[in-house]
């Protein structure tokens, strides 16, 4: 099946594999909360069992050095498309309150990004994307 949207995410390359897959998880909160066209139907297993729904479409996860994610975020503010940011900063909180602090307490161009999700038309998230690779 093919979209005429993308999800993506983009986690920085020199993380521990324990950060990469907690910036993934949150980054992909994000896209499920702000876009309910992105869920699909709740599962049943043949025994009755309900499971949560899941997005509808694949996730692309790719990965990018510090530069790369720094030009990744200016295209995607230049284009207006709903961007998530997870900051180097946000290891170190505990708590929603305190994560939304530490990125506002850097300017947009100077924020620490280490990770990042976009929902986008397929094109224009392409555009966004160019140079970046597929995570291993």
């Amino acid at each position: 099946m093919r979209f005429d949207t993308k999800i993506a995410i983009v986690v920085r390359e020199d993380l521990a594999v324990w950060q990469k897959l907690n910036v993934t998880a949150f980054l992909a909160s994000a896209i499920a909360a702000a876009s309910e066209e992105t869920i699909g139907e709740p599962y049943a297993d043949a025994s009755g069992n309900a499971y949560l729904a899941m997005f509808r479409q694949p996730v692309l996860v790719y990965a990018a050095d510090t530069e790369g994610l720094a030009r990744t975020h200016t295209r995607a503010l230049a284009r207006a498309i709903p961007t998530a940011v997870y900051i180097e900063d946000m290891f170190k909180t505990g708590h929603d309150e305190a994560n939304r602090a530490t990125v506002q307490a850097h300017p947009a161009e100077t924020l620490p990004l280490v990770g990042l999700a976009l929902h986008a038309p397929k094109n224009l998230l392409d555009k966004t994307l160019k140079g970046l690779s597929l995570h291993p």
